[in-house]
């Protein structure tokens, strides 16, 4: 009786063990995938700032979002979206030393307000080149990258537009070459008006 219970609990160890390590490769798997797409950092976040609990994670670029993906999760979705125009960086200081254990050494802490969440407040944690990135990533986006949140006007609109344009004094050639970047934004946007 008692080597059959030995023998049993050696396969429930080897069975715990077999799961711990098929757990743990599914979740190097994830990373690798999730990196490989290019544009991820390591990134710690906090949300809300200064209260919350630090957890570690990837954070990827991805057009004009920066997605947080948790460490430890399973999903490919991101657990928080941040969108470019709605960040604004409050604060930066390097991390406490009590925070340092869990977010690795030399880590700098920047504090955004989200402009979409109702300003609500969350903190960044991440390495200086990291954070190089991400502060050049903030302050730059493609040119016309902002017009998909533009509702833009249809021809005849366009034509009123001119015309008013054209009627005003002082227009001249700065009001023709306005009307003319207009038009062409028109013709090579899509039409997102009602």
């Amino acid at each position: 009786m008692g080597e059959r219970l030995a023998l049993d609990a050696i396969w429930l160890f080897a069975a715990f063990l077999l799961l711990v390590v098929l757990a743990a490769a599914a979740l190097a798997a994830r990373r690798y995938l999730l990196e490989r797409r290019g544009g991820t950092v390591e990134c710690g976040l906090r949300s809300p700032a200064r209260r919350g609990t630090w957890r570690l994670g990837v954070a990827s670029y991805q057009g004009d979002d920066l997605c947080w993906y948790g460490a430890l999760d399973v999903r490919f979705r991101p657990e928080q979206v941040f969108h470019r125009r709605s960040l604004t960086v409050l604060s930066r200081r390097p991390s406490l030393p009590s925070e340092a254990s869990v977010l690795g050494a030399e880590r700098i802490v920047v504090e955004l307000d989200r402009a979409d969440t109702g300003g609500g407040h969350v903190e960044l944690a991440m390495t200086d080149e990291a954070l190089t990135g991400f502060l050049s990533w903030l302050e730059s986006s493609p040119p016309g990258s902002h017009l998909k949140d533009i509702a833009l006007f249809d021809s005849e609109r366009t034509r009123v537009f001119a015309s008013r344009c054209h009627d005003s004094a002082g227009c001249g050639a700065w009001g023709l070459w306005c009307f003319g970047a207009f038009s062409r934004a028109l013709r090579t946007a899509p039409n997102n008006a009602p």
